[in-house]
Order: C-alpha cells, then structure tokens, then sequence
C-alpha cells in the first residue's frame, strides 16, 4: 500500500501564473511506460498559451530527439539536457524563465530521479494496464512520498476495456494509488505526432488523443484551483 504524505498546499501556492514555474517529473522506474510520450505532449498543450522548458535527464535523450524534430511553425518549447549535480541548479534556473517545467527522467531510481522528483511540485507516474507497471509505480511513489512530493498515477497506453484494465483499476484503487481520472488510450496517433515532432493537439487537433490529452492538462490545472 502507498500511502502519500506530501500536503496539496504548497502546489497551489506555486501553481502557474505565479513569480515561479511550475515543475512536473514524469516519473516510472519501469521503461516503455510512455514517460516520453506524456511529457512531450503536455507540453505540446500548454505551450500554445504559456512559456514552456522540458529538462531531459533521461540518457536515451528521445525527448531531446522529439524536440529536435520541430519546425519554426511550432509553439516555442525550451529544451535543456543536463544529469548528475547540474539537475538541480538547473531546474532553478529554469523555474525563474518559464511557466512551466517538465522533466523526464531515467527508467530508474538513480541519483538523477531522485534529484528530479526532490524538485517537483508534481510527480506523474504513468502506468500501463499490466501488472509489472503497476508494481514498479510503486517504489517511485515511495520515492515521492519520502520527498514529501505531491504524486499522481496516470493510466497509459489503455484499452477501452478488458479484464487486465479492470484489475489493474482494481488494484490501483485497493492500494490507494493516487491516481488522476484522465485516461490515456493506446491510440496510434500519439505514435505519428512524436514521430513529426509534435503533440497530438497539434498533429490532430480534433482527434480522441487530442480530447484525452487536453482533459489530462486541465485535471491537472484544476489540482490548482
């Protein structure tokens, strides 16, 4: 069982709009979760109305690779890549430039994921329907409940239905996982936006992926209120 000790006072405090930018580290233990594919494409939202920075920590860099793949046409997204004891000092510097950061960290629980959920104001832990995605979510809430960090489950690459969804949904609400009501499918089109360089708000505006994505930013948002 996780339990989360991190009060929800101090993230309204420093939500956006305020002199500091919100961060948020994407963060599961476990690879090929979609750690990735979340942050680019919350950060695809959001930078069409606020000034946004990913910090890559991750050392397969496919965030890095996703940004570079961006046009001029684009919304403005700041890219920084740093690791080791420039983590820090450098969500620092970013929290004083843009309204929001995102960090996506490595598929462990190193000293650079320690550092990137000690600094964030949301942690966002996706987790697929299965069961090893289930259990490794919980040593990285573990992680976040020991800083004190404020930590939200949100389920990824989903099926409409099916009876392992249902048991992992079962599972996550008997072991009181933290867990958002937005959910995001397993839906093609994520893949062909990140393979252009773009969220799925801007690749297919008006797609499911896009709804799923937009509802997932303003849960979010409304954490704030």
């Amino acid at each position: 069982m996780v339990r989360m000790r991190s009060s929800e006072a101090g993230i309204r405090q420093d939500w956006i709009g305020g002199s500091m930018a919100f961060v948020i580290t994407v963060a599961q233990q476990k690879g090929g979760a979609g750690k990735t594919t979340l942050a680019a494409n919350l950060a695809a939202s959001w930078a069409r109305s606020r000034r946004v920075a990913l910090l890559d920590i991750d050392p397969q860099r496919s965030l890095s690779r996703w940004h570079a793949l961006r046009t001029p046409t684009s919304a403005a997204i700041r890219l920084a890549e740093v690791s080791g004891w420039r983590v820090a000092a450098e969500l620092d510097r970013l929290r004083a430039d843009y309204d929001i950061v995102l960090v996506d960290s490595p598929p462990q629980i190193d000293t650079d994921a320690k550092l990137a959920i000690r600094g964030a104001d949301l942690v966002l832990v996706p987790v697929q329907p299965s069961l090893p995605d289930l259990w490794a979510a919980e040593g990285t809430l573990k992680l976040a409940a020991a800083e004190r960090r404020t930590a939200r489950v949100v389920m990824n690459r989903a099926q409409p239905t099916g009876a392992l969804r249902d048991e992992v949904a079962r599972l996550m609400a008997a072991g009181e996982f933290p867990m958002l009501h937005a959910t995001l499918g397993n839906r093609i089109g994520y893949a062909n936006a990140f393979a252009a360089g773009q969220g799925v708000v801007e690749h297919q505006p008006r797609s499911v992926a896009a709804k799923e994505i937009a509802g997932l930013a303003r849960e979010i948002e409304a954490m704030q209120a």
